[in-house]
């Protein structure tokens, strides 16, 4: 087993170098502190007019050349961040499954009904997974479930893709269905 280095619990290191961190003689400048909005300074100065203003000098872009630092109060630029990341998340698409069951003999009306309520959990951009439960004896009848996901399936072809074929796992054949991707 090879040893890899480890950090001290509890503590995780900073995404950006603040202050005396940042290694390298000269950065670029931006921001309120700066004539113009952006300058080339050395890193001297640079930190001498973040504690005149009694903030951090912190580096936004490593990679650049010379690398960018912004003097800011770096508790609240961390705040700030967490705060969006959060944002982000929230705003992340949530997969909502809904479960449509069918019995081996469902009667056209009762396909109907499911059908038109599948439609809707379709165009809400929800997954549907539809399923025909086998009670008892009734499992002889696989291949009259499958035909009846298989219709339904076709029935949904214009609000959504097949994402798996029907498939009998013990007493319930399902199958699954996706929603299209909206045109806006």
């Amino acid at each position: 087993m090879s040893q890899r280095p480890q950090q001290p619990r509890g503590r995780r290191e900073e995404p950006y170098r603040v202050n005396e961190k940042i290694r390298v003689r000269e950065v670029r400048l931006v921001g309120d502190f700066v004539e113009g909005g952006n300058a080339v300074l050395s890193i001297e100065k640079a930190l001498k007019l973040a504690q005149e203003n009694e903030l951090d000098l912190v580096e936004i872009s490593p990679n650049a050349s010379p690398p960018v630092c912004k003097i800011i109060d770096y508790a609240k630029f961390k705040y700030e961040q967490k705060k969006k990341q959060k944002e982000i998340k929230a705003n992340a698409a949530k997969v909502v499954l809904k479960e449509i069951r069918f019995g081996p003999n469902t009667d056209d009306h009762d396909f109907n009904f499911k059908l038109k309520h599948a439609i809707n959990f379709l165009k809400e951009g929800a997954k549907v997974k539809a399923y025909v439960h086998f009670v008892g004896r009734s499992i002889v009848f696989k291949e009259r479930g499958e035909m009846l996901l298989l219709k339904f399936a076709q029935a949904l072809e214009d609000y959504g893709a097949v994402e798996q074929m029907p498939r009998l796992e013990g007493k319930r054949m399902n199958i699954f269905i996706a929603p299209k991707a909206q045109k806006k």
